[in-house]
């Protein structure tokens, strides 16, 4: 083995970790509560107005004391206080990793090559709410002297999935007067369905891409570009009045016909997976308004502090992301479902897909050799109480083991009837049901017939994380993200891989651009992939001619 697999599989604590499995891992969550009458109220902590119950996690005092160790082992706290301090630490790109800073309050300082960033991340902050404030009072008129009415976001990834999950999330908060809609997709059919109905003289597109030349976004951008020149006489002055910017490459989007004073900058040591408090969040800020931003902004900056300052034991994100560990490296399993038990929050595993798998699928160290364990669960979810009625089958009596978070909260924000705390009681039965389920003789007690009490057997030891706020509020969204971003970081940093680049993703771009021209040029190319591949490009080509 190499050094670092070594390092992390020798550590004493991981050493201790599968010895101690060994011994808990057929423990059952009945004993363990049976033993310890106190179990739900010892297990289960507060920070900054989010509760994590953690008592329904197949652990023991042992299990939660050797994975501190491990954190320890593995410098976790020298590794967040490089990051707060603007260190390198995205070491295959030499860049620092700073979304904390986005969302720093002035007067804080944190420095990027010896420079203070802060003053720069609310300088754009003041320039996008001045934006905002102009758009959503009418003052802001486009090229036919109409306010504007429709908002369309094109990005892709980190500049689509966290715009995509905020409005949805905070739509209770947003203004109803304007229509916003979100294109990724360089399917052809994402960009006609999302602006089918919209009157290209009422409609502004923001497009957010780092470098303005993503194949994605920009071909949607240029799509956008020719329906609203379409739609408003051919004028190229049209654009300047229809379309604004996030991007750092004034030239590019100076000749696409956006003014460059309505250019949102940002920074190359904000990945785009968590860009959301950046310009990328310019259409979060037009839908909420700034100061709902800046309360967004505020939750963000209390679960960092709260993650950069508490102790490991009582600390949210560490606790998750080493409960993660636990049952990926130790236990096998594969995947972690995130269950909100709250409609707005529909698109939140979806976000979180990125968040996770991008930072974490990685399959060697920050060295390069190769890793010593699984990294990165698949993620998946959808709002309860839907999944009741699909997926739920299987993580009761499905063969695998299938970690979960339920996200639930004390308020509803459109209260009606009795839906609030029948949603809750879902909530509460069903991390019950998981973790205790039901024994043969409790099936035999209730009547049911002896070839049918298999059937009806819920083996239960199931574990759930249940996290609990008072209200979806922006400011508790923004712990709610800060929260899973920073047990992102801890797995990292255990794993002893790079969690903030994205290599994987740059391979199929490539080929597409190669493949491109093969598929639309009149002339038959000289085809040099595999068999297979090439087959693929000749059959495309020849239907296409027959469509």
């Amino acid at each position: 083995m190499t050094a670092v697999i070594q390092a992390l599989t020798a550590r004493p604590a991981w050493k201790a970790l599968e010895a101690h499995h060994q011994k808990v891992r057929d423990l059952h969550l009945r004993e363990l509560f049976a033993t310890d009458p106190k179990r739900g109220a010892r297990l289960t902590t507060e920070a900054v107005g989010v509760t994590l119950d953690y008592s329904k996690n197949r652990v023991t005092d042992e299990t939660l004391g050797l994975l501190l160790q491990l954190a320890e082992e593995s410098s976790l706290r020298a590794r967040i206080d490089a990051m707060f301090r603007g260190e390198k630490i995205n070491r295959t790109e030499d860049r620092a990793v700073l979304h904390v800073a986005l969302r720093a309050p002035k007067g804080a300082s944190i420095l990027v090559d010896g420079q203070n960033v802060v003053p720069q991340v609310h300088a754009v902050l003041d320039k996008m709410a001045d934006f905002c404030n102009r758009i959503r009072s009418g003052a802001w008129k486009g090229h036919t002297g109409k306010p504007i009415r429709n908002v369309v976001n094109i990005g892709i990834g980190g500049s689509d999935l966290g715009p995509v999950m905020a409005y949805e999330a905070l739509k209770h908060y947003s203004m109803r007067s304007i229509t916003f809609r979100f294109v990724s997709n360089v399917d052809g059919n994402d960009f006609v369905e999302a602006t089918r109905d919209l009157d290209p003289s009422e409609t502004l597109f923001i497009i957010s891409s780092k470098t303005f030349t993503t194949l994605e976004t920009m071909t949607n951008a240029q799509s956008a570009r020719s329906w609203v020149l379409e739609g408003l006489g051919g004028d190229a002055g049209a654009v300047a009045r229809h379309f604004v910017a996030v991007s750092t490459d004034a030239a590019k989007v100076s000749a696409f016909g956006i003014d460059t004073a309505n250019m949102f900058e940002f920074w190359d040591w904000v990945g785009g997976r968590y860009s959301l408090c950046s310009a990328i969040g310019l259409s979060t800020m037009l839908a909420i308004g700034p100061d709902g931003f800046r309360a967004l902004l505020h939750g963000f900056h209390q679960m960092d502090e709260h993650f950069r300052t508490a102790p490991f034991e009582r600390n949210l994100p560490v606790l998750m992301g080493l409960l993660g560990i636990w049952y990926s490296d130790f236990f096998g399993a594969q995947t972690v479902a995130v269950l909100p038990y709250e409609q707005y929050l529909k698109r939140f595993p979806a976000y979180l897909q990125q968040l996770t798998m991008e930072s974490n699928g990685k399959h060697v160290t920050l060295d390069g050799t190769g890793v010593a364990c699984p990294t990165a669960p698949i993620y998946w979810g959808e709002p309860g109480t839907n999944g009741q009625h699909s997926f739920y089958q299987l993580i009761h009596q499905g063969t695998r083991l299938i970690p979960c978070d339920f996200i639930a909260f004390v308020e509803a924000l459109n209260p009606l009837g009795r839906h609030h705390d029948i949603l809750m009681a879902n909530v509460f039965a069903q991390t019950e049901a998981l973790a205790f389920g039901k024994t043969p003789e409790q099936v035999k007690a209730e009547g049911t017939p002896d070839w049918l009490v298999p059937h009806r057997v819920f083996e239960g030891n199931r574990p759930t994380n249940t996290i609990l706020a008072q209200r979806l509020t922006p400011e508790t969204l923004g712990k709610l993200v800060a929260l899973y971003e920073h047990g992102v970081f801890t797995q990292g940093a255990i794993w002893s891989i790079d969690s903030f680049d994205q290599w994987g993703v740059e391979l199929g771009k490539v080929l597409a651009q190669r493949i491109i021209p093969e598929v639309e040029n009149e002339a038959e190319p000289d085809l040099g992939h595999d068999s297979s591949t090439n087959s693929l490009i000749r059959s495309y080509r020849r239907l296409k001619v027959r469509s």
